[in-house]
């Protein structure tokens, strides 16, 4: 398997700000996606499919488990096809998971796994369709992922079990985030123009720090300390659920003007 490795954001010493996907900083994002939708099929195999996830509001765990391995299944034929558009999800092939739980268990698996070989067989280099513009190939494993490991959060939740997660894949998964938020168009900017949001892993080791700046047009970052209207601080997987609004709000220490906080987490549904 090609290793392909975590980039922006996660401040390694020597690291370079918003490094792209191609920077090794330590982490193989091909193994930890595949670890990751382990990790979820181990967790929804013998659950009840009808379960509820509170934190998507409407969904199943059924419908959870379908949208992940579909989501998958649509990156990787985004990638297999060198897409430069988008893909409408409804037209993926092999798009539902099997009734049975071994059937839905190995779907789910393969699904990740499609991802993966669909990078190594186009080349991870290779420009494809993403929301953030035209990235390499690459870039689809990476977002998969955290993909991945928000819904299995989903699925701890509605299963009332607990929840783990690497700091390494937790930060990165924030920063990840940020990424994305900012190729968002700005209707309705989770920040006003000039306003600056602070967050701070609080972990003994962990280097995770994020500066997120309102703009005319939408929201920037980049990682490393600094003064902000709001900091919000606390271990770092405290830190990302909060941010996914997959725990409350004051389940992480908020300094300063609280407003800002709030506005953020209104605006800014994963």
């Amino acid at each position: 398997m090609v290793s392909y490795p975590i980039g922006a954001g996660v401040m390694h010493a020597g690291a370079d700000k918003h490094a792209g996907a191609d920077k090794v900083v330590g982490v193989d994002t091909a193994a930890a996606l595949i670890d990751q939708n382990r990790l979820l099929g181990e967790l929804t195999r013998a659950a009840d499919p009808s379960t509820p996830v509170p934190t998507c509001p409407g969904w199943t765990l059924r419908q959870l488990v379908t949208h992940v391995g579909r989501g998958h299944r649509w990156a990787a034929t985004i990638v297999r096809d060198k897409a430069d558009a988008p893909i409408d999800p409804r037209t993926v092939a092999d798009g539902k998971p099997p009734a049975d739980a071994g059937g839905a268990l190995a779907w789910l698996h393969d699904s990740a796994a499609a991802v993966i070989d669909a990078v190594e067989s186009t080349g991870a280099d290779v420009p494809v369709w993403t929301f953030t513009g035209p990235q390499p190939a690459s870039w689809w494993i990476r977002r998969r992922l955290h993909e991945e490991t928000v819904h299995r959060a989903d699925a701890a939740i509605a299963l009332g079990e607990p929840y783990a997660l690497d700091a390494g894949l937790a930060v990165d998964a924030v920063s990840e985030w940020f990424d994305l938020l900012g190729a968002r168009p700005s209707d309705a900017a989770p920040l006003a123009p000039g306003t600056t949001l602070h967050l701070h892993a609080t972990d003994e080791g962990v280097t995770g720090e994020w500066i997120v700046r309102g703009t005319d047009t939408g929201v920037a970052w980049e990682p490393g300390h600094g003064k902000g209207d709001a900091a919000v601080r606390g271990p770092v997987v405290d830190l990302m659920l909060a941010t996914f609004r997959r725990a409350p709000a004051d389940s992480v220490d908020v300094l300063g003007d609280t407003g800002v906080w709030t506005r953020w987490l209104e605006r800014t549904g994963f």
